[in-house]
């Protein structure tokens, strides 16, 4: 082999060397910020998530402007900030909600499945759950097109199935609320979101005792 040709490809055997080593660190990022926030979400004390959650807020939009074609760290972007803000409550917690809104709208451009449904599931409950009339959110209506684009992803997952049934029950809708908080109870928790999925499906059979 020429010494050009070995230059090239030690050259190219180098880049994908940095290449995968970049995947992989990102990566284990991504996996130690979901853990740390579905630990924060389920177990952690009251007082103590949202400087955790602060915290955590700030990791993602640092790994997000790294990777901002990542769908999948804009997603977790999304839902760290959307637990940010549900934390704070009131009219602080709108500038979270605004930026978990816009990366989740981001990754959904880049992959239409929202990471499994995940992205819509969070862009319901901001859309119920957020004051309307400041930045476009308390719109019934587009909550529930969001709900309903989870569901055709993932229809029996326990997370889009309970907060659809609160957002039902708040709407009025009792026997559809029942019909999607028994699809949580029973619905499978999933490997990756395992403590999170069984804590919403403990607020699922509270829900559907009180239906």
């Amino acid at each position: 082999m020429s010494m050009r040709k070995t230059l090239a490809v030690t050259l190219l055997g180098g880049t994908f060397a940095f290449s995968s080593l970049t995947v992989s660190a990102y990566e284990s990022e991504l996996f130690s910020l979901k853990n740390r926030w579905e630990h924060t979400v389920t177990q952690a004390p009251k007082n103590e998530r949202e400087d955790i959650l602060n915290a955590l807020a700030d990791e993602a939009n640092a790994l997000a402007e790294q990777h901002s074609d990542s769908a999948d760290v804009l997603v977790w972007k999304g839902i760290v900030l959307a637990a940010l803000a549900r934390e704070k409550g009131g009219l602080g917690a709108l500038g979270n909600a605004k930026d978990a809104r816009d990366a989740l709208e981001r990754a959904i451009e880049i992959d239409p499945t929202g990471n499994n449904g995940s992205a819509y599931v969070t862009l319901g409950a901001l859309y119920d759950r957020v004051p309307g009339g400041l930045i476009s959110f308390g719109d019934a209506d587009t909550a529930e097109q969001m709900f309903q684009r989870a569901l055709e992803i993932r229809p029996e997952g326990i997370d889009v199935n309970y907060y659809y049934a609160t957002f039902l029950r708040e709407e009025g809708a009792t026997q559809a609320a029942r019909e999607h908080a028994k699809r949580a109870v029973n619905g499978s928790a999933r490997d990756s979101r395992k403590a999170s999925d069984e804590a919403l499906r403990e607020d699922a059979a509270s829900l559907l005792k009180n239906l």
